[in-house]
């Protein structure tokens, strides 16, 4: 069976710009999954979901005047919720350096599997974790360019479309990203208490 939310038709766009309270309440519930998908996925650091989630609902109800039907409804609320998420990243700073005391006891050991090669438990959710650490070593828009591209695995193209930029830009700002994550990286390793130079 099909779980997929049913698609935002012209009908229902119709009913919510003709201020129908009820219709635009059933559209942010079809919406949410999606919204809350993307928030979560780009949060900045000490950033409420549902806060944001708000913001994002505001700025499509606001914007809906502004919406061409060329691209699905779907598609242009996605949009907004990256950008939205892309401005708050924006007024958070980014730091040089990333301190190993920051990463608890099972993070600091999964740092180490490259060196070990030992496989362990729950690696998938250690990795996002100490990733999302060293995501604050970067500006937002390397922040926004590594999640699209590496981390939901969008082509660059895709990424073109979503944030407007060229590929050029795409490609030389992830560049810069990953180089910066490997050196945070291997700063951590260095760093550690239990590397063999430390």
């Amino acid at each position: 069976m099909d779980s997929r939310p049913a698609p935002v038709t012209p009908d229902i766009l119709a009913d919510v710009r003709r201020g129908n309270e009820a219709v635009a309440r059933e559209l942010v519930e079809m919406l949410y999954p999606l919204v809350i998908s993307i928030v979560r996925r780009h949060l900045p650091r000490c950033e409420a979901e549902e806060d944001l989630c708000q913001e994002i609902f505001l700025k499509m109800f606001t914007r809906l005047p502004q919406y061409k039907s060329h691209h699905p409804f779907e598609h242009w609320v996605s949009k907004i919720a990256l950008h939205t998420c892309y401005d708050r990243l924006r007024r958070q700073k980014s730091r040089k350096v990333m301190s190993f005391a920051e990463l608890d006891t099972e993070e600091s050991a999964f740092v180490h599997l490259t060196e070990t090669e030992e496989p362990l438990e729950g690696s998938p959710g250690l990795a996002r974790d100490i990733l999302e650490k060293l995501f604050t070593v970067l500006k937002p828009n390397e922040q926004m360019v590594i999640s699209l591209l590496d981390l939901e695995e969008h082509s660059v193209k895709e990424v073109c479309s979503i944030l407007g930029w060229g590929a050029s830009r795409i490609r030389v700002t992830a560049m810069r990203a990953r180089r910066k994550l490997g050196a945070a990286l291997e700063t951590l390793e260095k760093t550690s208490p239990i590397h063999p130079n430390s």
